[in-house]
């Protein structure tokens, strides 16, 4: 799923309906996949996973309201999950050129 996809749900969630603020959320789309990239060493196809494509539109919800530091505390659960699901090969592949540094 490309992050313009992404952008139109995000927006849906978050009930933006102005386009000012597009280019912001695009940018926070790529940090929050950067983000459960270097949590996990995986990529993620964003358009068929569930867990991971929640777990980024939850991060970006999170960012966007600037309590991004909130989120692994709230979500520790969710991302222990989807830690463990790339581990068992369940979910995402497994990219060792990944940096962890996000």
């Amino acid at each position: 799923m490309n992050d313009q996809q992404l952008l139109v749900e995000l927006k849906d969630r978050l009930q933006i309906t102005w386009s000012e603020e597009d280019n912001h959320l695009i940018g926070i789309i790529q940090r929050a996949k950067a983000y459960l990239s270097g949590l996990t060493s995986a990529s993620f196809n964003y358009e068929v996973e569930g867990v991971p494509k929640e777990l980024l539109l939850e991060r970006c919800r999170y960012v966007y309201n600037n309590v991004g530091d909130e989120f692994e505390r709230n979500f520790a659960h969710e991302l222990k999950r989807l830690i463990l699901h790339v581990a068992l090969g369940k979910v995402g592949v497994i990219d060792e050129s990944i940096s962890g540094d996000v």
